[in-house]
């Protein structure tokens, strides 16, 4: 009888830590949208100082396009952000740096693309936050097997048990 105890007694301490660990995820998944939602805000706010919108602003082939009629001794290609579009990209944003409390006075160019790249990292980080949940779900279905082992009255208690002094 105390073999199948103890054996209970693994099975639902392993069962317990991968709960914990789907806990975990799920928390940074939260976080991890809470930076998201606040990087695409301020890249919204920088898009509107620059009244610019994503499709606003030629593409590269566009641009291309209408300076090919003047060949003349101009750049065939000029470079055109998506973001700043027309705007002056040298012109000073205020910033508060990723990871810290502190606001610095970064050109309109360098703050956009500074959060740009943040959020296709955050993005990143998004998919596999949220394949990790994915698996620690199927892991501990996969272990739900005890339930045809212990009976749900038996679990019930094993949950509701609280310590007494």
């Amino acid at each position: 009888m105390d073999g199948n105890v103890n054996e209970y007694q693994e099975l639902l301490t392993k069962l317990e830590i991968e709960a914990e660990h789907l806990l975990l995820a799920r928390h940074q998944v939260v976080e991890n949208d809470r930076l998201r939602n606040a990087n695409r805000e301020a890249l919204t706010a920088l898009r509107k100082n620059a009244r610019t919108t994503k499709t606003s602003v030629p593409s590269p082939f566009e641009s291309i396009m209408k300076e090919i009629g003047g060949l003349g001794s101009k750049l065939l290609i000029s470079e055109v952000c998506t973001t700043c579009g027309n705007h002056d990209p040298t012109e000073d944003t205020w910033m508060m740096l990723p990871g810290t409390d502190m606001f610095a006075v970064t050109p309109f160019h360098a703050a956009h693309t500074i959060l740009e790249r943040d959020q296709e990292r955050l993005n990143f980080e998004a998919k596999k936050l949220q394949s990790i949940v994915k698996e620690q779900s199927l892991i501990i279905s996969e272990k739900g097997v005890l339930s045809d082992k212990i009976s749900p009255g038996i679990l019930r208690s094993l949950v509701t048990l609280t310590d007494k002094k």
